[in-house]
């Protein structure tokens, strides 16, 4: 039954690719223009032709780079604070504010403030990093107020609030609720970096890539990398429920 599922949604995963193709076809077909919407022939020839050229590789690599330093700046700013507001009422009650204003401010608004703070280079790593710092304090948070107190007051008959009693207890109990954050923010944060990319002109990265396309009107070469960054979030979103077993089966080899 398992196997069945499996191939059932391979089989729809792949169809939905095939009608993405057909749309874009179709859009090529109705609007008469050939320029904007290229054939699916020539986005799948572009994309090998890039995958073939180390310059979009070093692209690639400059861009998750940037996605793992805004992930691990905002992973340890996020759980920081989520634990904190999810200890404290008048804590959570005093950053909601500020937590509202990074979810609801525009990215356009926030680089450009960024821009005329700091230098260009740190402004993929710093506006991804706030951005996505409410989804992780939020998911901590959350994940923090839902575990039952019969769970940890074990620990603390023993102890306070310790590193080990952190890792050991609060972490792999929110696990769940911090998972689906991961899997959220690997989507939304390649979309920011390459966003923020794109408006500071980053060098060898996948946003300065797409302006470079759009300049010179290639819009094979837009969709390709369009397909390059979809493959990256399905290879990188994978990556938190795996780590997630791999904990797992580690904190049961260790008790």
């Amino acid at each position: 039954m398992e196997r069945n599922n499996k191939r059932n949604n391979t089989l729809a995963f792949c169809l939905g690719i095939l009608l993405v193709g057909v749309m874009i076809q179709a859009a090529g077909w109705l609007k008469s223009d050939r320029l904007v919407f290229p054939g699916v022939g020539e986005i799948l020839a572009a994309f090998v032709r890039l995958l073939g050229t180390e310059k979009a590789w070093r692209q690639i690599g400059t861009t998750l780079l940037h996605l793992a330093e805004a992930l691990a700046v905002s992973s340890v700013t996020g759980i920081a604070l989520g634990l904190a507001q999810g200890r404290s009422p008048f804590f959570r009650t005093l950053l909601r504010p500020l937590m509202i204003l990074l979810r609801s401010i525009p990215m356009i608004v926030m680089t450009v403030i960024i821009m005329v703070l700091t230098k260009y280079e740190k402004v993929p790593l710093i506006a991804t990093s706030l951005m996505l710092v409410p989804l992780i304090s939020e998911a901590t948070c959350e994940g923090f107020l839902r575990i039952e107190p019969e769970l940890v007051d074990v620990y603390r008959m023993n102890s306070g609030f310790t590193p080990r009693v952190l890792f050991r207890v609060y972490l792999p109990l929110m696990a769940g609720y911090l998972k689906q954050a991961y899997v959220n923010a690997v989507g939304m944060g390649i979309k920011l970096t390459v966003t923020t990319e794109y408006l500071v002109q980053a060098r060898d990265t996948l946003g300065k890539a797409v302006y470079s396309s759009s300049y010179f009107n290639e819009y094979a070469e837009i969709y390709a990398y369009a397909m390059i960054m979809i493959i990256l979030v399905v290879l990188v979103g994978a990556l938190p429920g795996r780590i997630g077993k791999l904990a797992e089966a580690y904190r049961r080899s260790h008790p």
